[in-house]
């Protein structure tokens, strides 16, 4: 396993070193055959333009998805980064479904919650859309784009959406989250 750990400048606040770490967190995976890297980004405040701090994690071996199956590797992903990293934040950003429709069938973001023994609010946010999520669940980050997915689990969905939209960036998906998914894809 490697990890790397960059600091940022953002927010001028110094997060805590050893033990555990309390802050908002993006997380982002990406897979390379059978292995994935694993990135989160920590930020104070919603509107925040930097990172105050990124980590990433190499996951050595990572097992194929089966068809016809919620996809779940990204979960262990996930958990692996927070416990290599002793990470407790006091919420989290994923690129994806925290439900998977208006009847709240579970999406990874529920899988994540529930493993966080829920106590650590989810908002799951996507560009794609689901045949079974209705309006309610969109968001306009800009009025030229297509509107933005938002599904929750730990927080209320229209808190979730107004967080999204206060955070940073003129484009429809938010710098930070840009961030999380650059780090994860690059193999520095």
């Amino acid at each position: 396993m490697r990890s790397i750990v960059r600091a940022g400048r953002a927010g001028g606040a110094a997060l805590r070193s050893g033990s555990y770490c309390r802050m908002k967190l993006i997380v982002a995976v990406h897979f390379e055959g059978a292995q994935a890297h694993a990135a989160a980004v920590a930020f104070d405040a919603w509107d925040a333009a930097e990172a105050t701090k990124t980590w990433v994690s190499r996951i050595a071996q990572v097992e194929k998805a089966v068809r016809g199956e919620l996809d779940l590797r990204e979960l262990h992903c996930v958990m692996q980064l927070l416990r290599e990293h002793s990470l407790e934040p006091e919420l989290i950003l994923i690129d994806g479904f925290v439900h998977l429709d208006a009847d709240e069938t579970p999406g990874l973001g529920l899988h994540l919650y529930q493993a966080l023994g829920a106590r650590v609010p989810v908002i799951g946010v996507s560009k794609r859309s689901l045949p079974g999520l209705s309006a309610q669940f969109e968001v306009m980050r800009e009025e030229e784009t297509a509107p933005l997915l938002v599904t929750c689990a730990g927080m209320d969905i229209g808190a979730a959406k107004a967080r999204l939209r206060a955070m940073h960036g003129r484009k429809r998906v938010p710098t930070l989250m840009k961030l999380a998914a650059r780090l994860a894809k690059s193999n520095d």
